[in-house]
């Protein structure tokens, strides 16, 4: 696994769910704050989305948009006021059928259709790459835009118009694949966040290879440098700068996370989950683990307690 996959898989949980909308005419839609991260692709026409607390942002189609923090906002025909906005439809009421879709306009040239949905995350343990990503990722549809995430789009899109042979699987198969491209773009692209420049460092980036590669092996920093080609003097204060924590106070909060992840997605005892994660010991593991989360491996497995602050792994 690389960093930006284990990133992901360590906070994703279930399937993503979307709804395809077509709509025309004066509408406007509210999606409230969420535990996770919503996305918008608009499949034809335009519309405008409203973050709370942001400016508006015009879409047009083959726009796709990250809102990878769960940020409240508005999806609006237009630009609109703040008694507009207030005024505006529960988009999950809209989209059940609780209640009628705005009307569709005779001019077909004026419709828009989208498709709006979320990943459930857990945001117990989130790496500092996603932490890190802004309140809104827009990712216009451009020429020489990314064109892998534009062919995401496409099969995507092409799911979409019909329902064939194992759509059941590919569609959320393929709503996975757009937001590791959608991450994947903001990464190209930004010039503010520091994971970008992280996993651009050769040193930096062939350490954090390696932990994330085996994160069970006995690790040192002796061991790190001579596989990153550097002096650990030099992997030292390279990686500490750039990541933010030095190299075995990174792996042993990732070995962490990882074992939170395991806890939650796998029946496997504890024990097995330990030697995994590179603890000698059930003992060892929980040990750490309530040190780290504020509660023992079992109950976090069990949902008793809900994990406290420092399990976010966005500091150093």
């Amino acid at each position: 696994m690389d960093v930006v996959s284990d990133a992901i898989a360590a906070v994703r949980v279930g399937r993503p769910s979307s709804d395809r909308v077509r709509v025309g005419g004066r509408w406007c839609a509210r999606f409230d704050p969420y535990d996770g991260a919503g996305f918008h692709v608009v499949l034809r026409g335009g519309c405008w989305l409203l973050p709370d607390g942001g400016e508006p942002v015009a879409l047009g189609a083959g726009d796709a948009v990250l809102l990878p923090h769960g940020t409240g906002h508005v999806i609006a025909d237009a630009p609109a006021d703040a008694a507009t906005v207030a005024r505006a439809v529960p988009f999950d009421r809209w989209a059940d059928g609780s209640l009628p879709r705005p009307p569709r306009t005779a001019d077909r040239g004026r419709e828009v259709e989208m498709l709006c949905g979320k990943y459930r995350l857990d945001r117990s343990h989130a790496h500092p790459l996603l932490a890190e990503l802004p309140p809104l990722v827009h990712l216009p549809a451009r020429p020489d835009g990314d064109p892998e995430l534009r062919a995401a789009l496409t099969l995507l899109e092409g799911e979409l118009e019909e329902q064939r042979p194992g759509a059941s699987l590919a569609l959320p198969s393929l709503l996975d694949l757009l937001f590791v491209y959608m991450v994947r773009s903001w990464m190209a692209g930004s010039t503010a966040g520091a994971w970008p420049a992280v996993l651009g460092d050769r040193v930096a980036a062939a350490a954090l290879r390696a932990l994330h590669a085996d994160p069970a092996a006995p690790w040192t920093v002796d061991r790190l440098a001579a596989e990153a080609g550097v002096s650990r003097p030099t992997l030292a204060r390279r990686f500490t700068a750039l990541v933010g924590r030095p190299p075995m106070a990174y792996l042993a909060w990732w070995r962490l996370t990882r074992a939170a992840a395991l806890l939650r997605d796998t029946g496997d005892p504890l024990a097995t989950v330990a030697r995994r994660v590179g603890y000698g010991s059930p003992y060892a593991l929980s040990h750490a683990f309530r040190r780290e989360f504020g509660t023992t491996p079992g109950r976090y497995r069990n949902g008793l307690v809900t994990p406290g602050a420092r399990a976010s792994g966005s500091g150093s």
